[in-house]
């Protein structure tokens, strides 16, 4: 009875699977009809609740946004919830392990333009994504090869009014510090945790995470994000990116980021350290260490400014 199906719908050919979590099992699929690659997610009927069943719903009410996955169809097959997707390639966290842990700044840059776009997209609708992480942003496929998609395990959630006393959302390693100490997710955690998978990028490493075989638990997580100075944090990273962390985190919880003024830093930038390189799968170069290419960064260069909008 709880057999999983080899069709869905009776159009959507279920293959090889690419990955778990707590939602269930995804797999490759095809559409016989259009001979589409495609991804389906299902999930066993347990209840009446169905975590595919939220996450179709926001998809579809985010969808058209920079970087948002298309979803194709929800609904019931036997026993399983099923949501179809386009099918995206691999992630962040893929191509950076595929390239001995470096990326240029240039090909840095060029993902947190796009995923600056995503968030905004994601907060202009009053949604927080919670779980910004290397493993979460997909590169497309074919047409769509120099796109980024941010993905999530149905952790966006709405924006919901300031509380203490909450349990970490996300992931540790790249979680912000107010996350770690029980107040409910803000757009500024969100960008505080984009910031930390920008530096580790740029390293290599993070101070609390150095590899994948590392494994500390949460409490010694947060006691070495607390113990880093910014200083050490951002030693020879490009001191716009410095910038971002501090306006990060001297955001209210209610502030909305202002992107106007994350925008002019990305000018900055660009304008620093010449055009940005395409990212995809097969143009990732293995480029020398990024701490060669740029200077130590200094924390008094760049004025910080404060949003004056609210959610």
């Amino acid at each position: 009875m709880n057999k999983v199906p080899i069709w869905v719908d009776g159009r959507f050919r279920l293959g090889d699977i690419l990955g778990s979590g707590l939602y269930g099992v995804v797999y490759r699929a095809r559409n016989i009809i259009n001979d589409d690659d495609l991804a389906i997610k299902l999930e066993r009927l347990i209840n009446n609740a169905s975590s595919l069943e939220h996450e179709y719903r926001i998809l579809k009410h985010l969808e058209g946004g920079a970087g948002i996955p298309r979803a194709v169809w929800f609904s019931r097959e036997a026993t399983f919830h099923a949501l179809v997707l386009n099918l995206l390639g691999p992630s962040l966290h893929d191509l950076f392990i595929m390239h001995n842990r470096k990326f240029s700044l240039h090909t840095v840059l060029n993902f947190r333009d796009q995923l600056l776009l995503s968030l905004e997209h994601i907060y202009s609708h009053n949604y927080v994504h919670s779980d910004i992480k290397p493993q979460n942003v997909l590169v497309g496929r074919g047409d769509l090869e120099q796109t980024i998609f941010i993905y999530w395990n149905t952790t966006t959630q709405a924006h919901m009014p300031f509380r203490h006393g909450g349990h970490l959302t996300g992931t540790p390693v790249f979680a912000s510090i107010n996350n770690h100490l029980g107040v409910v997710p803000g757009h500024r955690d969100d960008l505080e945790s984009l910031i930390y998978m920008l530096i580790y990028f740029l390293h290599g490493s993070l101070p609390w995470f150095t590899s994948d075989h590392e494994k500390l638990p949460t409490s010694s997580i947060l006691a070495r994000k607390v113990d880093t100075t910014i200083e050490d944090l951002c030693l020879g990273i490009p001191p716009e990116v410095t910038t971002m962390l501090i306006y990060s985190r001297n955001l209210a919880f209610s502030e909305d980021p202002d992107y106007d003024y994350l925008r002019l830093l990305l000018r900055d930038l660009h304008a620093h350290w010449i055009s940005v390189s395409p990212i995809t799968s097969s143009s990732i170069p293995k480029e020398h260490s990024v701490a060669k290419e740029v200077p130590l960064c200094q924390l008094k260069t760049t004025p910080l400014r404060r949003s004056t909008r609210h959610v």
